[in-house]
């Protein structure tokens, strides 16, 4: 398993070189897209989504549509001898079932995730839709990820999805930021090209 559990992290024992990686990890001569907090490795099929809080116009979360998938990814700060996955999770099962859902936890290729089966409208006629939330602990950050999509049940596709998530490299920045909150996140300064 993994060395970084013992110390409360959740991480594969490979995350520093297979990732996802920190930015002091990732080869600076790739052509990265730069979205603040996180870097997105450019790959053929990939399109980019930005998804913004309607209030504040602030960058909440960045959206990969990939392999038939949708992949859903949120940088956060995170304590530097301790993780966030492990509470995290216990969060996101509450919620699921909360809204009438069902989840299982189960170990992953990156760890411990969450398989879900999550309304998609309330009431009688509901859909199931799933989703697998997976999480990696890093130095000082953590990296939430929510696969839809053939990813979430195909394994072929799965594998793809899992792999785009361990391509993204979390530029976590010197500055004091409470833990769990969302690591800045923004724009990218050349359009993307897929």
């Amino acid at each position: 398993m993994s060395d970084e559990l013992e110390n409360g992290k959740s991480a594969p024992g490979d995350r520093a070189t297979a990732g996802p990686l920190d930015e002091t990890e990732a080869n600076p001569v790739r052509p990265y897209i730069d979205l603040g907090g996180i870097k997105v490795l450019p790959r053929e099929g990939l399109n980019l989504r930005l998804e913004v809080e309607e209030q504040t116009k602030r960058i909440v979360a960045v959206g990969l549509d990939y392999a038939d998938s949708t992949l859903q990814v949120q940088p956060f700060a995170a304590p530097r001898t301790s993780g966030l996955w492990e509470e995290t999770r216990a969060q996101i099962r509450d919620q699921v079932r909360q809204q009438g859902g069902r989840v299982e936890e189960r170990e992953g290729p990156l760890g411990a995730e969450l398989l879900a089966e999550v309304p998609v409208v309330a009431g009688s006629d509901a859909q199931m839709r799933l989703a697998r939330f997976v999480g990696v602990d890093g130095p000082r950050w953590f990296l939430r990820g929510v696969i839809g999509g053939a990813g979430a049940s195909d394994p072929v596709a799965a594998e793809q999805v899992e792999s785009l998530f361990r391509s993204i490299v979390v530029v976590r920045g010197g500055a004091p930021m409470p833990p769990r909150d969302l690591i800045p996140l923004k724009m990218p300064s050349t359009p993307a090209t897929a």
